[in-house]
């Protein structure tokens, strides 16, 4: 029985406008006695969002619902109309002692509170991009999220880095959960051959009593909304914390919690190969157009992480692979 028949999937994702100047103005206001990174390719629009909803009306047609995160501002080509889509400004669901926010954090650890948000859903971000058609059980099989329980040890490379709001996560998990229970209750989610090599990573790992880690992969995720209401009731003080910084910083937390959050607590449903990647523009430029253009991957990522970049060249280049493989406007366009 298809999951969408009984059980509705909504996908959730944030967008900003890095050149709107009422947001700059409010974001200066706010950000110049903040620390953390405030970097301007953390907001720069790359004019491939379009391709973001093509993907997702020919490639996950069985979505229930779009929930579009905005600070307020629209692409002007969005069909606002489009029965699929609801548009969801950061005041309509982020508590007001939060706003105004300039931390993809805050936006990501309130998802749970949009109004009619469905208990299964997936997020992304507006830098990941749905390559093939997928079904609704690639996401969720046997009502659980499909995911891949691999472990490995963290590694601190960087001062400004995500190695430090991954260890608070990881504090958070093996401060509620013993890993020894974790996986003394469901160990064929641990030891599957399904994650190949991982899992014999994951064998090799029995031995130490905290969770040192897990693969992060770039690509979206599926979740339960269970989920964020129980980790908010659990660790408020930490999730209340994070959201109380107006930009990110190395104290935080992130949505990446919740994830480990279902490893740890068993509900995942083991899944085989990572659906996707993570690629640089620029440097990965080779690969980033023959990921696309030949479709190579399920699903992809692309890193904004080059200020020297020459952003004019690399954003036609782009939007050409894209126009490709995704011509048809979407209904989400007017």
């Amino acid at each position: 029985m298809a999951e969408t028949k009984h059980s509705p999937i909504d996908l959730v994702f944030p967008w900003v406008d890095g050149s709107d100047p009422a947001w700059q103005a409010e974001k200066a206001a706010f950000t110049q006695k903040s620390g953390g990174d405030a970097r301007s390719i953390r907001y720069r629009d790359w004019d491939t969002l379009k391709y973001l909803f093509r993907g997702i009306e020919q490639n996950l047609p069985w979505i229930r619902t779009v929930h579009f995160i905005t600070w307020g501002h629209l692409p002007s080509w969005l069909n606002t109309e489009c029965e699929k889509l609801h548009v969801v400004n950061h005041r309509d669901y982020i508590p007001a002692q939060y706003l105004p926010t300039f931390s993809s954090h805050t936006i990501e650890l309130n998802m749970h509170r949009i109004e009619g948000l469905s208990e299964r859903f997936i997020y992304a971000n507006d830098d990941m991009f749905f390559l093939r058609p997928l079904p609704a059980e690639f996401f969720f099989r046997d009502g659980l999220p499909v995911d891949r329980a691999a472990q490995n040890v963290l590694q601190f490379r960087r001062r400004d880095g995500i190695d430090h709001i991954v260890a608070n996560n990881l504090t958070v998990i093996n401060t509620d959960f013993s890993k020894r229970d974790c996986i003394r209750r469901a160990p064929a989610k641990w030891l599957t051959p399904k994650y190949g090599a991982k899992a014999l990573k994951n064998l090799y790992l029995m031995g130490v009593s905290n969770f040192t880690g897990f693969e992060d992969y770039h690509i979206p995720y599926a979740y339960l909304k269970s989920t964020l209401l129980e980790v908010w009731e659990r660790e408020y003080t930490w999730l209340d914390a994070t959201c109380s910084h107006r930009v990110r910083c190395n104290e935080d937390v992130n949505q990446w919690l919740f994830r480990y959050w279902q490893l740890a607590s068993g509900r995942f449903y083991p899944g085989s190969a990572v659906p996707g990647a993570l690629f640089a523009i620029g440097p990965d430029d080779e690969k980033i157009e023959d990921v696309i253009t030949h479709r190579k991957l399920p699903m992809c990522c692309l890193s904004d992480d080059d200020e020297q970049l020459d952003f004019e060249k690399e954003n036609a280049r782009l939007c050409g692979w894209f126009s490709q493989i995704l011509p048809e406007k979407s209904a989400f366009e007017k």
